[in-house]
């Protein structure tokens, strides 16, 4: 039927990499019918397929090589749909791949496992085991690149049991062995998901597995993930036992290291890494450089983060976005706002430096020190830049209208952000609920909270925090009080704040017994109370004339490190010069201060 409806036809002249795909293709073809006895390798040898350069000259190309009255092998294909894949053209691959087996081509391994790596970057895996099912239907097995792909797409769907059993039956000898990419991908899978016992008992695991020794990559990609959790004992042990087995860091794991013991702070240790690398001819780059200016920057030492800036301007490392972003956001966490705005004003010089992240950085710092309007100017500005504000942007500003009480502005740009096809998350009706409760509009924000749980959007605990902290104002303890206990049937536990806000609540409602009851809940659920939770309760326990336990707290309160805030501070005082209090106590209030 096709034979019948096919005719040799050439095609229309075109441009660029069209004309030579074509021209290839007809070279290829003509000289398999001339020189039949030649090899296709020898072919391919002779004539390497030009770079795919765009998807519309790809598929004219191919669409051409269907419609030949003699089809080309299902190799020529691989040849010209292979690289589109690397192009993230993954539908149109796969719907190429569907037309030739509707021509009755017969797909090799070669397009099997192409088509499988397609899925995996959609995130279809359901159709990836079904094409894995094509290949023992038709009596093909398939190759270890194939089965990592696979692996690594269940992996990147949060699938590890399905990439783990993959792995293990390839083990047990169902497929083809593992190799060493197996084992780091799954490795780079579990350390993503946390699991950092797991990886390093995969990592026991490659030690006793053939070949596969544990590489480079295995060592620092767990020693990042240590650093990440704050496990730095871990990662140093397991840097020193890579040594030990002659395997050299590199940059990589430098600077995973050197990110882990600046989180914790630990400044001397940061040097004492650098003078190590550079002593093993392994020199700071530009991804070195941006840790140590955010870290610094985080911990609000912008001088050191700017002198940073100026030795990676002497070594010709030119500082990127992500650097002068963490030098503004520095900035603005000191309310240096002109700085953080001269920052912003030197990358805008530089060209296009600026993106989305260093507008909502600058526009955060407006809101939070109550510079909206400066904030709604860069807000315009970033549209008319044809820059395209997301939710965390649009949520940014929200937040500063409600600190301010102008929740109609607020509530304008909640509509505007989905008109303009934003859609608010989570966080953006927290905001805005936050703003309407503070401003007593209770009816709108229980609309706004059904609107959400119409859209499909779980309250989490910050939701549910906002309305017992309204509650518990407007002195209504006992509504607050049942969506504290309705909060585990919606699979939601109680954090410090939720703590504390209940215990605000029965304080200032004269439950003191109540109060206490629920600090003792919360230590025994694991839930350290915090400097306000401690500083609530005292208070009213002084005012309640509980001296004693007033004391008891404080002392407890001292020793986890915590101190008296100004208005516990002023009752104190108030006490001790009405001899209220106990001499012998006198010690521990002073370190209360």
């Amino acid at each position: 039927m096709w034979t019948s409806a096919c005719s040799c036809r050439g095609i229309p002249r075109l441009q660029s990499s069209l004309v030579s795909l074509n021209n290839y293709y007809s070279a290829l073809l003509h000289s398999q019918s001339s020189n039949p006895s030649k090899s296709r390798n020898t072919q391919l040898m002779r004539n390497p397929p030009p770079k795919v350069i765009n998807l519309e000259d790809t598929l004219k190309v191919f669409d051409e090589m269907l419609h030949r009255c003699h089809l080309p092998s299902v190799v020529r294909f691989n040849q010209i749909l292979g690289p589109l894949v690397k192009l993230k053209h993954y539908s149109e691959v796969i719907y190429s791949y569907k037309q030739m087996g509707l021509l009755g081509i017969v797909l090799n391994i070669y397009s099997l496992a192409i088509i499988i790596n397609c899925y995996c970057h959609l995130n279809k895996m359901g159709f990836s085991l079904s094409v894995l099912g094509k290949f023992f239907k038709c009596g093909l097995e398939p190759d270890v690149t194939t089965l990592n792909t696979l692996i690594n797409g269940f992996l990147l769907a949060d699938r590890v049991t399905e990439a783990t059993a993959i792995f293990s039956k390839m083990v047990e000898g169902g497929y083809c062995k593992p190799d060493v990419c197996t084992f780091n991908t799954l490795t780079k899978g579990l350390c993503i998901k946390g699991n950092n016992s797991g990886a390093l008992q995969l990592l026991r695991k490659m030690e006793q597995f053939g070949d596969c020794k544990p590489d480079l990559v295995a060592y620092s990609t767990i020693i990042d993930s240590l650093c990440k959790d704050t496990l730095i004992v871990d990662a140093f042990n397991l840097l020193s036992e890579m040594i030990t087995k002659g395997i050299a860091p590199d940059i990589i794991t430098y600077n995973s290291l050197i990110h882990g013991v600046c989180r914790l702070g630990q400044w001397k240790e940061a040097t004492r890494l650098l003078n190590e690398m550079v002593s093993r001819n392994i020199f700071p780059n530009l991804y070195t450089f941006n840790i140590l200016v955010d870290s610094l920057c985080k911990e609000g030492m912008v001088v050191e983060a700017k002198s940073v800036v100026e030795i990676m301007i002497q070594r010709d490392i030119e500082p990127d976005t992500v650097t002068y972003n963490s030098l503004m956001d520095g900035y603005c966490l000191r309310g240096e706002m002109d700085e953080a705005r001269e920052v912003f004003d030197l990358m805008v010089s530089k060209g296009s430096m600026v993106d989305a992240q260093s507008y909502n950085i600058l526009m955060n710092g407006y809101c939070k020190h109550k510079k909206i309007d400066e904030a709604v100017t860069l807000f315009q500005e970033m549209s008319r830049k044809g820059l395209i504000p997301d939710t965390v942007i649009y949520n940014t500003l929200m937040n500063g209208f409600c600190k301010l009480g102008r929740i109609q502005d607020a509530q304008k740009l909640f509509f505007r952000m989905q008109a303009y096809g934003q859609f608010p998350d989570v966080v953006s009706y927290a905001v805005l609920l936050d703003g309407l409760c503070k401003s007593q509009q209770l009816d709108m924000a229980i609309n706004l909270l059904k609107e959400m749980e119409g859209k499909k959007l779980d309250p989490d605990i910050v939701i549910y925090n906002i309305f017992m902290d309204y509650f518990c104002k407007a002195g209504k303890v006992e509504a607050a009080r049942d969506l504290f206990c309705g909060l585990s049937s919606k699979g939601l536990h109680p954090d410090v704040k939720t703590y504390t806000i209940m215990i605000s609540g029965f304080c200032n409602s004269g439950l003191i017994s109540g109060a206490e009851k629920l600090l003792r809940e919360m230590e025994e659920k694991g839930c350290l109370p915090s400097y306000v939770t401690y500083n609530t309760i005292v208070r009213a326990l002084i005012h309640n004339n509980e001296m004693s336990r007033a004391m008891e707290l404080i002392h407890q309160m001292v020793e986890r490190g915590f101190c008296a805030d100004a208005s516990t501070m002023e009752l104190i005082v108030d006490l001790l010069s009405q001899d209220k209090v106990d001499p012998a106590l006198l010690p521990l209030i002073k370190q209360s201060f």
